[in-house]
């Protein structure tokens, strides 16, 4: 940081030549950018006070900063909480609050110019907007919600009456624009975002091509509704204490039987991004009471896409991790409870086929009738005064993304003619609820009543409290499905395709006090086939899972320090798995001497950062996957590849297995040691050709190399770049070259206070000229964890506080 600090204006300089040469949109005048009294240089100038009048307030509001810059909010009422929350948190981070509120609603094009318009009409086309302005309209149902909502806006707001042109952060001196006013609004676009990025993939065209070509006893052979070895989050053996549902009955045709194969570039689920948390009871800790441990892993970006708080008035008092733009903590403690989030992936996004009666798509076929869509104008004003207006098609199952007459000039998404049933599209300010009542949550009973609100993105809620209970629930709204629906694209003309109820929330899976001492979840699959009902057939690979249950299995009198020490687990279970039939397959071959092999034969199976036998195994094990696949089912045609398990399974069960073969090769019938050698081969061949010889250079986090980058691309001065650690996406400690742990968390719970550490990979300042833009980086570079500072009241002395702002109405 010092470095940064030092040669900011020169780093500056650099990355707005970068974005010019770049063509990333319009830039301001270069004579405002560089100007001493309004341009950059003012973002290095300290702008702290002590004292602030503050329009809103009903009482003073006292703000204690820590040596993290961590605000501590103690304030008389819970109007003024959330005002203060608001002002505070748009202090340090406002530029990229409102950010991701232009991401989520389509308006990026507005502030970079026509390069983001593709990217932007899709977000908008997908409802996210509309969504957000329906919460909004529905707030009057919800009078606590809405005061929360309202005050954090007034915080904000107060926060920007304050700035000059000068005080503006420096992105919107460099891309030329100015905020505009917060409220509720743009905190439900933030929310918005959020179920985007965790619930916001589909394979379903993908598989639905692989049936189509191999007919739906193959595809279920090789995607099956639950994996061959698995370890799931509710235990084997957990009894369901309700009395299920009757599921809707299985229709004859469960896909649309239109025959064209689809292309489409909607990603997958993002299961395999990673997130883990766990908990353990008082049997298994030294001090005879639950510790708990999250990590949720997410894109890796500065700012952070994390702020920590703590929020006390006279109805609570929690500290932990809050999103920026919306109030409330989202992952956190309070004296009593503990609580964390890892991502369920639920199949909650779903495409209809849809008979439209002709061009004008005014009426569609659905249940023996013709029914009227509606039509929704979306506007997207263009930075440099371009104006485009897209005409978009709602049924009662979604919004029709794209028609194959309006494809020419954008990339197409999601399939043509289909209407996307998404949870997003559900329109409740519930959400929130959820969040209220684990901030000042005491007990179990407390946080299960909080779930109850909860719609999306669905998560797996951690639980611990100081009475000694532990819990897990995947939690949200799921839709009442018959087993499998939503796998496969769906007809639209059909009632019996379509979405009938929800699961109960009570009826969520959940355990409580497990007799193994611990829960646990890592986007693993929720439960075993017990479970009646269908929630999805796609998860995560079981590897972080079963490395965090083995450890946890075996694990006694654990502190603080055992769970950090699981939290940066560099452990390969899947090299565990695949290594010895790979080196089985190699051990005659004219490769059983290669000095990168003789690397595999002596590695200790971890993915630490300078491990070369790391690099190895990471670039051979997919490249094997692909060359086992690729050939019947093609990427680059928007097919689906089994996954790791079912690989394995095949590995183990039938090495003669056709699919083994390359279809592609004539007269030739690879074998299972056939594509290990070719696959060996070609992996040893990348490396080379991308880092040299072997040497230190194939070092993991030199091969991996993992970068924490601005929010936006262009902005290389503003990033972190050759972080050196290890991990990866199939470990505990899952970090890839753009993903890893957003913020990792330990709480030790206690009958008097707890005691929690944490932290994430940047600061709390959102400027990069501040010495808290990107302070944690090394700690968590290094798998350490900071002590955080829950203070009982605004009169307790800590050595960490470091500067008190009081705000005055």
């Amino acid at each position: 940081m010092k470095i940064i600090r030092g040669l900011w204006p020169t780093l500056l300089l650099i990355g707005f030549i970068y974005l010019l040469s770049n063509q990333f949109g319009t830039v301001p005048a270069m004579g405002k950018l560089f100007s001493p009294f309004t341009g950059f240089w003012q973002n290095m100038l300290s702008q702290d006070k002590d004292e602030l009048n503050i329009t809103g307030l009903k009482d003073k509001v006292t703000v204690k900063y820590d040596d993290n810059a961590v605000p501590h909010i103690f304030a008389q009422n819970d109007d003024d909480l959330y005002t203060a929350q608001g002002y505070v948190m748009a202090k340090d981070r406002l530029w990229q609050m409102e950010f991701y509120t232009l991401v989520s609603s389509g308006r990026l094009t507005e502030v970079v110019g026509p390069v983001a318009l593709e990217f932007d009409r899709y977000n908008r086309r997908s409802g996210m907007a509309k969504t957000a302005e329906d919460i909004v309209a529905r707030l009057d149902e919800f009078p606590e919600i809405k005061s929360i909502m309202e005050h954090f806006a007034a915080g904000v707001n107060a926060y920007m009456a304050t700035l000059n042109e000068k005080d503006l952060p420096v992105e919107y001196k460099i891309l030329g624009y100015t905020p505009e006013p917060w409220s509720p609004y743009k905190s439900y676009l933030m929310l918005m975002n959020m179920r985007d990025n965790l619930n916001g993939g589909s394979d379903d065209y993908r598989l639905t091509n692989v049936a189509r070509k191999y007919g739906l006893e193959i595809t279920d052979d090789l995607f099956p509704y639950y994996p061959h070895i698995e370890s799931p989050i509710i235990p084997v053996g957990t009894s369901w204490d309700f009395e299920p549902l009757a599921l809707p009955e299985m229709p004859d045709e469960i896909m649309t039987p239109v025959k064209e194969k689809l292309n489409a570039e909607i990603p997958s689920p993002p299961s395999n991004i990673g997130s883990n948390n766990w908990a353990i009871g008082g049997t298994k800790s030294a001090t005879g009471l639950p510790i708990l441990s999250n990590d949720p892993h997410l894109g890796l970006t500065l700012p952070s896409i994390w702020y920590q708080m703590q929020l006390s008035s006279p109805n609570q008092n929690v500290y932990g991790s809050c999103l920026p733009g919306i109030p409330t903590v989202i992952i956190g403690f309070n004296k009593d409870i503990a609580w964390g989030v890892t991502n369920v992936g639920p199949d909650v996004m779903d495409f209809y086929k849809i008979k439209f009666k002709d061009a004008s798509h005014e009426e569609y076929f659905f249940d023996g009738e013709w029914r009227k869509t509606t039509k929704r104008l979306e506007t997207h004003k263009i930075k440099g005064g371009e104006t485009l207006v897209d005409t978009i098609v709602w049924t009662h199952q979604g919004p029709v993304i794209y028609f194959d007459e309006n494809n020419d000039h954008f990339k197409k998404q999601v399939p043509s003619g289909y209407a996307m049933r998404w949870i997003t599209h559900d329109s409740s300010p519930d959400d929130m609820n959820c969040f209220l009542g684990l901030n000042k949550a005491k007990n179990y009973s407390d946080y299960r009543k909080a779930l109850t609100h909860y719609v999306a993105p669905a998560q797996n809620f951690i639980f611990a409290s100081n009475e000694n209970d532990i819990a897990i629930t995947p939690n949200g709204k799921f839709p009442l499905k018959w087993k499998g629906q939503g796998r496969f694209l769906l007809d639209g003309t059909r009632a019996d395709h379509d979405w009938q109820a929800y699961i109960p929330a009570e009826q969520n899976p959940h355990v409580k006090n497990p007799p193994r001492g611990f829960v646990s979840s890592a986007n693993q699959s929720p439960t075993d086939p017990s479970y009646p009902y269908y929630i999805d057939w796609e998860s995560a690979p079981p590897f972080r899972g079963m490395r965090i249950n083995y450890r946890l299995a075996h694990t006694q009198m654990a502190t603080v320090d055992t769970l950090r020490d699981i939290q940066n687990d560099n452990y390969n279970l899947a090299a565990e798995w695949f290594l010895p039939e790979f080196l089985m397959a190699l051990d005659s071959s004219d490769l059983a001497d290669s000095p990168a092999l003789s690397l595999l034969k002596k590695w200790d199976l971890r993915n630490e950062a300078h491990s070369q036998a790391a690099s190895i195994f990471e670039e051979w094990l997919p490249t094997f996957l692909d060359m086992v696949w690729d050939d019947e089912l093609p990427e680059g045609q928007n097919m689906l590849h089994p996954d790791e398990v079912r690989t394995f399974q095949m590995m183990q069960e039938d090495k003669s297995s056709h699919w083994f073969d390359n279809v592609q090769t004539e007269n030739k019938k690879e074998s299972f040691e056939d594509i290990v050698y070719q696959s060996f081969k070609k992996s040893i061949e990348k490396l080379e050709k991308e880092h040299g010889e072997l040497s230190d250079d194939w070092d993991w986090y030199k091969v991996k190399h993992t970068k924490i980058g601005h929010l936006v691309p262009a902005f290389e001065a503003f990033s972190r770049n050759h972080i050196e650690n290890g991990g990866g996406k199939r470990i505990v400690n899952a970090t890839t070259g753009k993903t890893g742990p957003s913020w990792r968390m330990v709480v030790q719970l206690d009958k008097n206070w707890p005691k929690a550490y944490g932290l994430y990979p940047g600061g709390q300042s959102g400027n990069p000229a501040s010495a808290h833009y990107d302070n944690m980086i090394d700690s968590w570079v290094k798998g350490e964890l900071l002590p955080l500072i829950f203070l009982k009241d605004a009169q307790e002395e800590s050595s960490s506080i470091t500067q008190t702002l009081t705000l005055n109405p």
